[in-house]
């Protein structure tokens, strides 16, 4: 047995937080249909490989974030067309929620381009986390940085889960950002996990890193405590009046490259296609499910970037024989855990 075949077997029957950068790339490096082959391994052993979990993303804070992100047309610090808008009413927030569900997402995700909430807009999202559980769905938040005490007050109003990407790696970070550090994002990471949220952390890739880096950002990931338990792989959506518009394309084999590599190193967790797909073929989507994705964002923006137009999805998952994954909640508190089962697409 190869050192990859063992390391992926390694994988499949005990989780590791011990993975080391030579391994990962290793992983990357190998041949194509070897990866995919091993990746769907895995992915086979910890979950249903034709059903997909389904969230929803709703800017309720747009524009005007004082961060410099590279990628982000929200920054109050680059020149693009994004228009800033105040937090949305609870109302807004609600329909758009009800509709979601409607169309087969399980959890609604909310976002806001604030570098960290003030203790005000904090009781505005807890809010909205109490009408959405209230529809039956879970809740999803990504709002900058937390402080210890505002974690436990978002865990105590029961939100299931808190975004908070790494981005990419701590040597190409950087290049990218500049208004916060890594380890900022990891203290975020440790405040999100010592309250028992569950977290929802991954990367964008196509900014210029290298294989290294996406290798070394995915160690990261791997290496946390527990690992995430979804871990959205990013495409980079150019923006316009962005520094990073007009960088080199990403070649989309590394993109699946990067979707097996986080599916052998963290196996149980669910790893998202998100932002890109909607400039993603239906080819190379079903690629990405056969290297272990097994979550996307379903409706037709990501915050401001375009995303795959849900009739689209709906099509392609009747191609390939999909299925989108439902949640019943059960819960005798909140935050308590879900019961999962599936159900088949409504066409």
């Amino acid at each position: 047995m190869s050192q990859i075949q063992t390391t992926a077997f390694q994988s499949q029957t005990a989780l590791r937080h011990d993975w080391s950068l030579d391994e990962i790339e290793s992983i990357l490096d190998q041949p194509f249909n070897d990866l995919l082959f091993s990746a769907q391994g895995i992915h086979r052993t910890h979950f249903d490989a034709n059903t997909i979990q389904v969230s929803t993303l709703l800017s309720i804070k747009t524009g005007a974030c004082p961060e410099d992100c590279g990628y982000c047309g929200q920054s109050a610090r680059h020149a693009t067309a994004v228009e800033p808008e105040r937090i949305l009413p609870l109302d807004t927030v609600l329909e758009t929620a009800r509709t979601a569900k409607a169309q087969g997402a399980t959890r609604f995700c909310m976002g806001a381009a604030w570098r960290n909430p003030s203790d005000r807009h904090l009781e505005q999202v807890i809010a909205m986390i109490e009408g959405i559980h209230a529809l039956g769905l879970e809740t999803c938040v990504t709002l900058g940085m937390l402080t210890a005490e505002q974690a436990r007050r978002l865990k105590d109003a029961g939100l299931d889960y808190y975004n908070h990407n790494l981005d990419t790696s701590p040597e190409y970070y950087g290049q990218v950002i500049s208004t916060r550090t890594y380890q900022d994002r990891l203290d975020t990471l440790e405040h999100i996990r010592a309250v028992g949220l569950k977290t929802c952390s991954g990367g964008i890739l196509g900014m210029g890193e290298s294989r290294r880096d996406r290798a070394s950002m995915l160690r990261q990931l791997a290496n946390l405590p527990a690992h995430p338990e979804s871990v959205p792989i990013n495409l980079l959506v150019q923006v316009e009046g962005t520094p990073l518009f007009g960088v080199d394309a990403l070649d989309p084999f590394e993109f699946v490259r990067v979707v097996a590599a986080a599916r052998i190193i963290m196996p149980r967790s669910h790893v998202r296609l998100s932002a890109g797909r909607s400039e993603m073929s239906d080819e190379l989507q079903a690629l990405c499910f056969l290297a272990g994705a097994n979550s996307i964002f379903y409706g037709e923006r990501l915050l401001t970037a375009p995303n795959a137009e849900s009739d689209r999805d709906r099509r392609l998952f009747e191609r390939l024989g999909l299925s989108f994954e439902q949640v019943e909640a059960e819960r005798t508190e909140p935050g308590a855990c879900h019961k999962t089962t599936e159900h088949k697409i409504r066409l």
